[in-house]
């Protein structure tokens, strides 16, 4: 993309042609821009006018390429105004101009032809010498009460001017959209953020507003609403981890080791060179899921050291060197099923590079910090509990001073 926008675009721009290069949406065309930004409002004119502005200040955008408004107002037209009192003085009725002039000029359907199994709509209108010029135009014939038939010039008055190839609406309100594409290594939150100050300079009328739309609005939900299934999965695995320990403490000491995983996360996506987008985050969720089992299987063993009479710290120490056989064997086979999706090559590899490469260095390098976290925690926790246990049996052996009420009863 980036070789034909730089090699092969510039001669075609040079002839007035608005040009562009985007990724495909698909079998049958492109997907639209990586940004876009509507412009909603009552008059095309102004919304013209905003548009024009805004696409100059996001060309000024580093990162933004292929700038453009879905707005083409340079189409030559020709208007037709027909004098009501001389068309009624002529018998002309201005639907019956109206219908003529649409059939003449853009056609209509009015049979259908078939041939070797094969259907063909057959369209009628003038000859493109009769319908190609103003004066053409205005000799077309159209019926009248009073005369059966009368040129079109003798009724109507013509007017030369541009007007858009087409109109787009959006809740009744006319919008003209601004598309960008983005080159390697830009990032989309910050583009966005800084087309919304670009629109927010140009202090658009109260009867007019911008947001996002397309693509932009759906990543934004999206962010929105991943950042939502993060805290509603911290939620359910504390209740579940609750349940299952019969404690509300030791899912506080495993879910500890989660916020560890985040640096670690996009330090690998540093390193490997990759972006922060949703697959990314999903490969994080994944993350969350893998160092969560390494914390329980260290805590559920140190818990079941401790029902056999074994001290807290002891416990600890035998559950860790214990369990450490187990997480190393899982953790590796875990990475290992990883590397076919970082070495892949074919269609969605992106997508798998995301993936694999934030769970392979994400995990590799949050295992040494895990495996010493836990224990830690685990051992400052129960100190913590005990220290409460302590203080509420200290308080229920103290004796409690009595005080006696009496109160006499008069005659």
């Amino acid at each position: 993309m980036a070789e034909v926008r730089d090699t092969i675009l510039p001669a075609y721009s040079a002839l007035g042609l608005r040009t562009a290069v985007q990724a495909g949406g698909g079998p049958g065309g492109g997907g639209g821009g990586a940004i876009q930004f509507m412009v909603q409002g009552p008059e095309l004119e102004r919304l013209e006018q905003y548009s024009e502005a805004l696409r100059d200040k996001a060309k000024r955008i580093p990162g933004l390429v292929n700038v453009d408004t879905t707005l083409n107002a340079g189409k030559p037209e020709m208007s037709v105004y027909v004098d009501r009192p001389k068309a009624s003085d002529l018998g002309v009725q201005i639907a019956d101009a109206a219908d003529a002039l649409r059939l003449l000029v853009a056609g209509d359907q009015v049979m259908t032809y078939n041939e070797a199994g094969e259907q063909y709509e057959v369209h009628l209108r003038a000859e493109e010498g009769n319908r190609s010029s103003q004066a053409a135009i205005g000799s077309l014939p159209v019926p009248s009460s009073r005369l059966g038939i009368v040129s079109l010039d003798n009724v109507a008055t013509f007017a030369h001017g541009s007007s858009p190839a087409t109109i787009s609406r959006m809740g009744r309100q006319r919008q003209v959209t601004l598309t960008a594409n983005m080159l390697p290594g830009t990032s989309q939150a910050t583009a966005q953020e800084q087309i919304v100050a670009a629109a927010r300079e140009l202090n658009f009328g109260p009867e007019y507003r911008a947001d996002f739309s397309g693509r932009s609005r759906e990543l934004n939900r999206t962010a929105t609403a991943f950042l939502t299934a993060i805290a509603l999965s911290f939620i359910f695995m504390y209740l579940i981890l609750a349940a299952q320990f019969e404690s509300w403490l030791h899912p506080v000491t495993i879910l500890l080791s989660l916020p560890l995983t985040l640096p670690f996360a996009l330090l690998s996506i540093i390193i490997f060179q990759q972006s922060l987008n949703i697959f990314s985050g999903l490969g994080l969720l994944v993350l969350f899921g893998v160092v969560k089992k390494n914390s329980i299987l260290q805590i559920d063993h140190a818990n079941q050291l401790r029902d056999t009479g074994m001290n807290t710290h002891d416990a600890v120490i035998q559950a860790s060197r214990d369990r450490l056989r187990p997480i190393l064997m899982t953790t590796l086979a875990f990475v290992a099923g990883m590397i076919p999706l970082v070495v892949s090559q074919g269609v969605g590899s992106a997508t798998n590079h995301a993936i694999g490469w934030v769970v392979i260095g994400g995990q590799t390098m949050v295992l040494a910090v895990t495996l010493l976290v836990t224990p830690v925690a685990y051992s400052l926790f129960d100190e913590v509990q005990q220290a409460h246990l302590l203080r509420r049996g200290l308080a229920w052996l103290r004796p409690k001073r009595q005080v006696a009420v009496t109160a006499g009863i008069g005659d």
